[in-house]
């Protein structure tokens, strides 16, 4: 399958999100906190990036750039990237309204490199990221180009052992392969997102991939 296709379909789907986890009225964003002047990073975050002050930080995927604008409070300069438009538009809304050093850039993580102007000291992926792409191998080089010489990749994913099971007759069990093939990507129609809220999605087909996370560590650009 032509690879625009899934990124056209993922498009449509964030694009829609964005309002419903805006609104966050599951309070799985904690978007209140972060209005409020909090931080809304883990704990495992928080403690494993360590002092950022006076670092220059890609994110990656960076949604509508809750975590990018904690980082940016914390002392951080942040370019934020992702291809949904919608949420671009938010990010770049709460970002002037908090007067932070974060800019926000709509575009395919793939293209980041010709997107971002200047190197950086630490590329920053979180939780439900890596499981849209589907070319990891390219995804690794361009991470590898964004950094400056001694920079980081800060990866943080859920174990894909946990993302193989689902509830099967009623009962939690294997569903998924561990290690999805690249050109069979698993398709999932969703009637809402993963936040639980009760919004009907328009937009309801994802493709995804599991793989080991060795797989995700071990690649060299």
């Amino acid at each position: 399958m032509d690879k625009q296709i899934y990124f056209d379909t993922h498009r449509k789907s964030w694009d829609e999100r964005v309002a419903i986890h805006r609104r966050d009225e599951t309070q799985f964003y904690d978007v209140q906190k972060v209005l409020d002047g909090g931080d809304k990073l883990n704990a495992i975050e928080a403690t494993e990036i360590g002092d950022v002050r006076g670092l220059r930080i890609a994110h990656l995927q960076c949604h509508f750039g809750l975590d990018s604008i904690c980082l940016a409070r914390r002392g951080a300069s942040v370019t934020g990237l992702d291809f949904s438009g919608a949420a671009i538009a938010e990010a770049r809304s709460l970002a002037g309204q908090f007067k932070v050093d974060a800019r926000f850039v709509e575009g395919n993580v793939y293209d980041a490199r010709s997107l971002l102007e200047g190197d950086f000291d630490l590329v920053y992926v979180t939780w439900g990221a890596i499981n849209w792409l589907p070319d990891i191998a390219q995804w690794a080089k361009v991470v590898a180009s964004l950094l400056k010489p001694g920079g980081r990749l800060y990866l943080a994913e859920s174990h894909p052992a946990i993302l193989s099971f689902d509830w099967v007759d009623g009962r939690i069990g294997p569903r998924y392969d561990w290690r999805t093939p690249a050109d069979a990507p698993i398709i999932e129609e969703t009637e809402q997102t993963y936040t639980r809220a009760a919004d009907v999605l328009a937009n309801k087909k994802t493709y995804s991939w599991q793989r080991r996370s060795t797989g995700c560590m071990s690649m060299r650009p």
